[in-house]
């Protein structure tokens, strides 16, 4: 069975067998591809890196009622790098989220792991141990059969899916690379889809097309039957042209999955070859309450007062 252990360097990580981990990388990344693609993708060069986070800086402290690490270089990096080092972009992305969490405080207040570990126990949100060939995050959220909402309520599978994206933000490597996500909708029943309204899906979309300081690269849909359509419409007319063309509907076309996520990182359920052991829910939970005071300076920032 898989174990949470720490290495020599106490990060905590699950371990999956045969070699196989799943970590949290709060390293810069040095290595030479790496830093060329950062260069070619997000013009991040030296001098365009210290330029951007002066010209951010400086607008931050027009925002009087923003309270954030403004002296602190790796946070103004976590949102110039998804938007390229174009400081006003990054600006306006900042002003996004953090209004996304004054107003949705159900959503957002006292984010820690300890308030969901029993969304992560049920095993509905985790990491895939690779990373995907382009060193992208794999995020799998299994939203059908496993999802019990009298366990699990939507609010608190909402707030899980923000910790885990949360943690892939902090992770340079994932900053550059971005992250996919793979819904699982197997099972998926009538009584689950009742718990989305519009309402609902308008700030579900509202938050990933707009608020995180993530490059997502793909969404993709598997096990999706036609009563996923009825869900899907309650979301579509939410969805931005530029998330639309990143949606992919596979079904159980598993060809199809590997034709866009390399068959090496995947498990077999998903038409992949990567052998090891399930994703312990539970020790994944406990892992991320591993980082509770990382967390809880992040919950520290925000506006001082409510925004509109």
């Amino acid at each position: 069975m898989a174990t949470l252990k720490f290495d020599d360097h106490k990060v905590p990580y699950l371990d999956l067998g045969s070699g196989y981990r799943i970590a949290l990388e709060s390293n810069e990344y040095t290595d030479a591809i790496s830093k060329e693609k950062a260069a070619r993708e997000l013009r991040e060069t030296p001098d365009v890196v210290e330029k951007s986070i002066q010209e951010l800086r400086s607008l931050l402290q027009e925002e009087k009622s923003l309270y954030i690490p403004m002296d602190n270089d790796a946070f103004m990096i976590k949102f110039l790098r998804p938007c390229k080092y174009y400081a006003k972009s990054a600006f306006e992305l900042i002003q996004r989220y953090y209004r996304f969490r004054s107003k949705h405080p159900d959503l957002c207040d006292e984010l820690f792991p300890a308030s969901v570990t029993h969304v992560y126990a049920e095993g509905l949100v985790h990491f895939l141990p690779l990373r995907d060939q382009h060193n992208s995050r794999i995020l799998v959220l299994e939203c059908g059969k496993k999802w019990k909402p009298a366990n699990v309520s939507l609010t608190d599978l909402f707030r899980a899916v923000q910790l885990a994206l949360e943690a892939g933000m902090f992770e340079p490597k994932t900053q550059l690379n971005g992250a996919v996500v793979i819904l699982d909708m197997e099972g998926l029943s009538l009584s689950q889809i009742m718990q989305f309204t519009p309402k609902f899906a308008a700030m579900a979309l509202d938050w990933i097309q707009r608020c995180i300081a993530m490059r997502l690269k793909s969404v993709h849909i598997v096990n999706n039957s036609y009563l996923f359509n009825m869900l899907f419409a309650i979301f579509k007319p939410f969805i931005s042209e530029k998330l639309r063309k990143r949606l992919f509907f596979h079904q159980k076309d598993w060809n199809s999955l590997t034709s866009h996520i390399d068959a090496k990182c995947l498990r077999p359920k998903y038409g992949g070859t990567l052998e090891c052991l399930e994703t312990d829910g539970q020790l994944l939970g406990e892992m991320f309450e591993l980082y509770h005071k990382e967390y809880e300076l992040a919950n520290s920032f925000g506006y001082l007062q409510k925004q509109d």
